[in-house]
């Protein structure tokens, strides 16, 4: 018999590949980041103008409740002016300076019905915009309705602004 074959060989077990690491991802994964950026940047671009626009309308609505408060525990000597004064500043936000800055009077009140009025600021409530504020005694109004109006025209407005 031959001596080297009755001896065992040692001969090493099989040893199993370790796992593979974490890092570098493979290629697909880099794939699937690219374009998980790609969508989630835009979206959170575009959630933050809107966060923003959102809380921009609001502070201009509360605004208007805050000139409402103010005149109600008070008398409404100045009510109407400032309303006047809080529609002209939400008309240059939205419109361009060149349309609505120069408008006066019977114009004003035009503008104001054709971007959402309705015909009440020129044949309604609203009609007190025109003289109102340059009057020494208040003209007698209904302020629950010129505020609605009011109210109304700056939502639909503020809604609107690109």
């Amino acid at each position: 018999m031959n001596p080297v074959a009755g001896q065992m060989l040692e001969l090493r077990d099989i040893h199993v590949a370790p796992p593979p690491g974490w890092w570098p991802p493979a290629p697909g994964w880099w794939v699937v980041a690219v374009l998980l950026l790609a969508v989630l940047i835009p979206s959170l671009l575009w959630l933050r103008r809107r966060y923003l626009a959102r809380r921009f309308r609001r502070q201009v609505m509360l605004e208007l409740e805050n000139i409402t408060n103010r005149y109600k525990e008070k008398s409404m000597d100045g009510f109407v002016a400032e309303t006047g004064v809080w529609l002209r500043r939400v008309a240059l936000y939205r419109y361009p300076q060149e349309q609505v800055a120069s408008l006066t009077g019977s114009a004003w009140l035009e503008f104001l019905d054709a971007t959402g009025g309705a015909g009440e600021f020129r044949n309604g409530v609203g009609q007190v915009l025109e003289t109102g504020p340059y009057r020494s005694q208040v003209p007698n109004v209904a302020v629950d309705s010129l505020l609605a109006l009011v109210r109304s025209w700056g939502q639909k407005n503020l809604e609107a602004r690109p």
